[in-house]
């Protein structure tokens, strides 16, 4: 005795020691394997026994009980049947003896670790382990231990790790499913006896919550219903340690809940007693911070914030007023795990027919509380009341409106008891008194939802169309007139005014950009479904904005060389801002819904969008003919930027009716022809005068993507003539270093001008085309845009320390972007596009090729030249023709030799490891082209692969090459199946395939091994990518069918697959490296049961023959896919439990 407290004093002196601040990072180790070394001890266990039972001290009392908790999971196979149940008997009384006096933390961890014993050992050893959980809800002082115990155990036990084999999962879930009655029926019990107890009836009782407009909206959905008298009850006022207890009843549920099947045991009376607690988060409550109540008190703490301290009372009217405080925060937290209750039931999308009478019983109720939330009086609106109401509460209502909307609407949406469209009207109020912005988000993504759904019904029942249309129209017309409202600062300017509109999120936008494009997602949605009525609400409102924008000219002053903006009064400055920012937002929506009016309804919406293409033409033409952007204004800072901005969205507006202009100009131009070239013509001259440095950047990038889409989309066979366009041509052909435009604006014009000679007319027949006139103009262009880069040809020897190094690079760089540009955007042209193209090019392709070996050693150059090749050979490789495309390959093959490639790719990252990329996507491209032109290459390119490329970044991570390098293998074997099997399919059909043809033997088992070894490595990527590849070459090519991977190799791919399976190091592909064992398997089922399953559970070391025996027998002789999966998994799992019951057993062990 004297010893253990010797012992004891120790260890609280060392743990003292090893938590104090002063205490060295050296000493801390020397103690940490003092105390490991300690617990490793044979009967470590009765030590800490005596411990927990003598100690004051947190940190004896926490590592006492981790040596328990490791004892019980990783030992407890090889204790003592007597040291057990000794253990067995010992913790629960312990539990008993102490829960009150030790801090909440250690009780935990105590219950945990008893329900790790019920967890290996009931019921057969441990029969009253459930029972005395039971037992303890049961008794009134010991209520809350109990319900602690039976949330651990819901924890533990529902969903165990993987220390347990899967037969015990199985039989735990079955024994705690047949508990769930009993355990919910104990739960129910709790519940309504405090309510009944503390159920405020007063001689005046509160105003019924049904008096009024409050019940008038969803009436009908409670009439004749018992519970809604329940749910119009006063509200309970509960003592502290009721509340406590009913919070902990809420967590057990909400855990219960989340893997319990939907059924008749969750009673509607217990729905009933959740609802109650749910109106605790419908009252009224300052505001106030939760964290210190939720940190000790959430689902992670399991219970008390102090357990054993009773909350001093006072009759000093500070004091009461704290607590009045504290008390309307816990009354929140009842309220917020009442609705965590309430959507773990609702996000259940399996739902019996015995329960969907439940279901909708519990929208009837939730509604009932949607209503308390969205009610006005005289005292507060409904947007005061919101923002007084907890934020988690709001967010869990939130949540649960979603999931009634994603997952159910389908299934209530028709029933009589349900009124949609009185909901609908509230969900509207809920939307729009958000009082925060991530809220008001949130419920947009409802309403996105809602209009996916209805979208979704009228196109499966298109003949009730004008029905359900009918049924929805006012809702959604108002809600499109309230989201418009919402973007606009005239209705909202303090709202968006805290928006910010600088630091961009993940997406790559602002805060400001964010709320706008959800805005205009569900405006685009509306407009979808009624369009007639979305656009008589969006054009007056775009009208209105743009008469104070077009009246802007008057205001303009002229003194000098200078252009001034005569307001200058503030609140009309103000007043401006708040148009223009308006008019911006209002043109992106008129821009959002240019998709509407194409297709099969141009004719039925032709005079509306006409309307808008006129006025978005009208605009740009006077933004660039009264240069708005270049005006001198009072606030620079402020309305400079905003007439940019608006300027910008115009054409960017008309820009997004390019298609419907190439649809007039296809269907109706020969009627209106004059009307179209005035519109083509007009918004060219709005375009035009933008197009110079001298323009803010956004403005001048808006006009050349507008010009971009006329030339691409639009295509006017008269648009070459234009004078505007003529100039455009004179500036990119004589403009100098000094004039030229910012490098993606110089791109894109020479983009629109390649376009204008290059593409076909529509509505043209070839004869018409102008091919001869258009050739030759078209090189003129790309002479003349290729001046300087020709000139370089001369140049050879190139060293780094040469004086004009930097400025030929620049001119490579410069020039070849715009020509790959150009050759990108005839891609998927007609060939006789493509060849005028290439003809421009011929030179530009021989200078590139030519100084290739010149610029090998600098990557940043090389990088921009094989960026170009990458793009030619994609494009233009029948243009360039044989034996042109063979000497390129031939010079690249002959430049990047081992060194070459090692150098460049062991700097990841690099200019050089780009390089080396785009080399083997070029290669990629080759040994895809069909025909025999190329099949000459491919030793070399296979050598290249295997021989020069896979061993440098075998043993690296290298994702980016290793993943281009793989794709080409794939490539390779997929596009030149032929190169290795000879057998035609006709041949393989009469002689079956065992007599395949192999060639080239020696290199496909290589190409093999590197698929196998990737499988050994971490990335999950490269995993991922390869393990497609061979399915697909399978599927393709029966790749496991063929008799030299059938008989040397497709046991050794499913055996590497297994141990990355027994591993988990790839868990997130369990799912795609279960499907290709089957696959594999399933080439000869026969051989996988009879030859690799036992040879694969030999090999298998940590488990003994019996273990085998066992695993060999579960593993079913199924040829299904579903069961296959399940004994995989299986397989796995009780693999991983054997080793670890075998680790833990102690040295000596007998095994019988």
């Amino acid at each position: 005795m004297a010893s253990e407290e010797a012992s004891l004093r120790a260890l609280e002196g060392l743990m003292t020691e090893f938590f104090h601040s002063c205490t060295t990072n050296e000493r801390k180790r020397e103690i940490e394997e003092l105390l490991n070394n300690f617990a490793q001890q044979t009967g470590a266990w009765r030590h800490c026994l005596f411990f927990l039972s003598n100690t004051r001290n947190e940190y004896v009392m926490m590592y006492s009980l981790t040596v328990f908790e490791n004892l019980v999971n990783k030992l407890w196979i090889g204790v003592a049947s007597q040291d057990k149940m000794e253990i067995r008997s010992c913790l629960p009384k312990l539990l008993l003896a102490q829960h009150k006096s030790v801090p909440y933390f250690i009780r935990n961890k105590l219950c945990k670790v008893i329900v790790d014993i019920g967890r290996q050992d009931w019921p057969m050893f441990y029969h009253d382990f459930f029972t005395n959980t039971l037992q303890l809800i049961q008794s009134p002082a010991l209520a809350p231990l109990g319900l602690v115990m039976l949330k651990t155990t819901s924890e533990e036990l529902a969903c165990p790790r993987e220390d347990l084999s899967v037969a015990r999962k199985e039989e735990l879930r079955k024994l705690l499913l047949e508990q769930v009655p009993t355990v919910l029926g104990l739960l129910t019990g709790i519940l309504e006896t405090y309510w009944d107890k503390h159920s405020v009836i007063a001689s005046t009782p509160p105003p019924s919550p049904t008096s009024g407009e409050s019940m008038e909206l969803l009436g009908s959905l409670f009439q004749g219903s018992q519970y809604s008298k329940l749910l119009c009850q006063p509200m309970a006022a509960l003592d502290n340690e009721s509340h406590q207890l009913c919070c902990l009843v809420l967590e057990c549920l909400a855990h219960l809940f989340s893997w319990i099947p939907l059924s008749t045991s969750i009673t509607p009376t217990l729905l009933a007693s959740i609802f109650h607690f749910a109106r605790f988060g419908c009252d009224l409550q300052p505001k106030a911070k939760t964290d210190s109540f939720i940190s000790s008190n959430s689902s992670s703490s399991n219970g008390q914030r102090n357990p054993g301290t009773v909350p001093p009372t006072s009759n000093g009217g500070e004091l009461n007023g704290q607590q009045n405080e504290a008390n309307k925060v816990d009354r929140a937290q009842l309220g917020l795990l009442a609705m965590t209750c309430v959507n773990e039931l609702v996000s259940k999308n399996c739902v019996p027919m015995d329960f969907e009478e439940y279901l909708l019983r519990m929208f009837q109720q939730t509604f009932f509380l949607l209503q308390r939330l969205t009610r006005e009086n005289n005292a507060h609106t409904i947007k005061s009341r919101l923002q007084e109401l907890d934020e988690s509460y709001l967010e869990k209502f939130t949540d649960f409106l979603r999931l009634f909307v994603s997952v159910h609407l389908r299934r209530i949406e028709s029933s009589p008891q349900f009124p949609i469209v009185e909901f609908l009207a509230l969900l509207f109020k809920y939307t729009f008194n958000q009082p925060t912005h991530e809220g008001y988000f949130a419920c947009l993504d409802i309403w996105s939802v809602f209009l996916d759904f209805l979208t979704t019904k009228i196109k499966s029942r298109l003949p009730d169309r004008e029905s359900v249309l009918n049924r929805y129209k006012d809702a959604l017309g108002l809600l499109l007139r309230e989201v418009l409202n919402r973007i606009q600062f005239r209705c909202n300017q303090a709202q968006l005014e805290e928006l910010d509109d600088e630091t961009l999120d993940d997406d790559q936008q602002t805060e400001w950009q964010r709320y706008l494009r959800q805005s205009l997602e569900v405006v685009a949605k509306v407009m979808e479904l009624l369009p007639s009525h979305a656009f008589s609400t969006l054009f007056p409102v775009l009208q209105e904005n743009l008469d104070v924008y077009l009246g802007l000219q008057q205001f303009i002053v002229t003194s000098g060389t200078s252009r001034r903006l005569n307001i200058t009064a503030e609140n009309d400055c103000r007043r401006l801002h708040c148009s223009l920012r308006d008019l911006s937002s209002l043109l992106q929506a008129v821009g959002r819904l240019a998709e509407y009016f194409i297709g099969e309804v141009f004719a039925a919406r032709f005079s509306d969008a006409l309307a808008v293409v006129e006025r978005l033409v009208e605009v740009t033409c006077y933004g660039s003919q009264t240069s708005l952007y270049d005006l001198e204004t009072v606030v620079p800072s402020v309305l400079k930027p905003d007439l940019i901005d608006v300027h910008a969205q115009a054409l960017a507006a008309l820009q997004a009716y390019s298609h419907w202009l190439a649809q007039f100009y296809s269907e109706v131009h020969s009627q209106n022809q004059s009307q179209f070239i005035n519109l083509i013509t007009s918004a060219v001259d709005a375009s035009s005068p933008l197009i110079t440095a001298k323009v803010p950047e956004k403005l001048l990038l808006s006009a050349c993507h507008l010009m971009v889409s006329i030339t691409s989309t639009v295509r006017p066979v008269f648009l070459v003539t234009l004078p505007a366009v003529q100039n455009i041509f004179n500036l990119i052909t004589t403009e100098n270093q000094t004039r030229r435009l910012p490098q993606e604006a110089h791109m894109l014009v020479c983009r629109a001008l390649s376009n204008m000679l290059l593409l076909p007319w529509p509505n043209l027949p070839e004869s018409d085309q102008q091919w001869q006139t258009r050739s030759s103009n078209h090189a003129s262009l790309l002479a003349a845009l290729t001046r300087e880069y020709r000139i370089l040809r001369g140049t050879v020897n190139i060293t780094s320390r040469q004086p004009g190094l930097n400025d030929i690079k620049t001119v490579i760089q410069q020039t070849l972007p715009v020509l790959r540009d150009i050759v990108d955007s005839v891609s998927s042209e007609s060939t006789k596009s493509r060849q005028i193209c290439y003809q421009s090019l011929q030179e530009s392709v021989q200078v590139s090729l030519s100084h290739f070996p010149v610029f090998i050693q600098q990557p940043d150059v090389t990088d921009e030249m094989l960026a170009f090749f990458l793009t030619l050979f994609q494009a233009l490789r029948v243009q360039m023709g044989v034996a042109f495309t063979g000497q390129i390959i031939h010079t690249f093959l002959s430049m990047f030799t081992r060194e070459q490639l090692a150098a460049s790719i062991l700097h990841e990252g690099s200019a050089g490891c780009r390089v080396v990329q785009k080399f083997l996507k070029i290669l990629q491209v080759v040994v895809q082209e069909p025909g025999q032109a190329f099949k000459p290459f491919l030793p070399s390119i296979l050598s290249l692969c295997m021989e020069q490329v896979y061993p440098v970044v075998a043993e690296r991570s290298s994702p980016d090459i290793k993943a281009e390098m793989f794709e080409l293998l794939y490539q390779i074997l997929h596009q030149n199946w032929r190169y290795f099997f000879k057998t035609s399919v006709l041949t393989s059909v009469q002689r079956g395939d065992s007599e395949d043809t192999m060639e080239n033997e020696a290199q496909f088992t290589a190409a093999m091994q590197a698929f196998g070894q990737s499988f050994l490595q971490a990335d999950i990527h490269i995993f991922k990518q390869n393990l497609c590849y061979l399915e697909s070459l399978n599927s393709k090519h029966k790749l496991y069918h063929r008799k030299l991977f059938r008989t040397s190799m497709l046991f050794h791919f499913i055996n590497v697959l297994l141990q990355v399976l027994l591993h988990k190091s790839h868990d997130l592909l369990q799912e795609e490296i279960t499907l290709a064992i089957y696959n594999m398997a399933s080439v000869d089922f026969d051989a996988f049961y009879s030859a690799f399953m036992p040879e694969f559970l030999n090999g298998c070391h940590g488990v003994d023959s019996s273990q085998r025996a066992v695993l060999a027998r579960n593993f079913k002789l199924e040829q299904d896919l579903p069961s296959f999966t399940q004994s995989v998994q299986r397989l796995v799992n009780d693999l991983r439990y054997y080793r670890l019951c075998n680790s833990s057993l102690p040295t000596g062990t007998i095994k019988l």
